[in-house]
């Protein structure tokens, strides 16, 4: 998995295509060092990293992404990863790379995933809001499992892609619901 920090519009030429899946149309973009986003259709940060000069075309990598998101849609955790290219700023990286592991299922607060940061970057405390718009601004949903991190109090919030959708995948992947709830109001219902 390559892992970059750039400046946006730095990245090499990007392809999209779509994948048709049980929560609504997703865009995939990629380069050839593999995946660089995945988004849902309406998203709050919809493609916001994908280059306008972007084209159309089927690369290996989003077979491969196609092959994971089936596996995943069925219900079933995928035995592999597929190439991920995630190009952000170092903050956000080590937050994206800390959401790799969070294993399929299971769930942790923005707060942990907080003092999880601050462990990684040898800091007394990361502001748990901080962490909160790093989540939110990853760029490739599902596959960096950004659904996986809820409110302290169990509420499911923060999820660019729509809490509907983040209520969805973790029902699917198992996870137990009992405790969490929807906001009657918060940042991406």
């Amino acid at each position: 998995m390559k892992i970059e920090a750039v400046q946006k519009g730095e990245s090499e030429v990007q392809y999209t295509t779509t994948y048709q899946s049980p929560v609504g149309e997703i865009l995939l973009a990629a380069d050839e060092t593999g995946l660089t986003g995945l988004w849902f259709d309406g998203e709050k940060f919809y493609a916001d990293s994908l280059d306008p000069e972007h084209e159309e075309k089927e690369l290996p990598v989003f077979g491969t992404v196609k092959r994971w998101l089936d596996i995943y849609f069925s219900g079933h955790e995928p035995d592999f990863m597929p190439p991920v290219h995630m190009i952000g700023t170092p903050f956000r990286l080590t937050v994206w790379k800390l959401l790799l592991q969070i294993p399929y299922g299971e769930t942790i607060t923005y707060g942990e995933l907080a003092k999880m940061v601050a462990k990684e970057k040898g800091i007394a405390h990361m502001s748990a809001q901080a962490v909160g718009g790093a989540v939110g601004h990853n760029e490739i949903s599902i596959i960096v499992p950004c659904h996986r991190v809820v409110g302290s109090d169990g509420s499911l919030t923060g999820y660019a892609g729509g809490v509907d959708k983040k209520e969805k995948l973790l029902s699917l992947e198992g996870a137990d619901m009992e405790n969490f709830f929807v906001p009657t109001k918060g940042t991406a219902l």
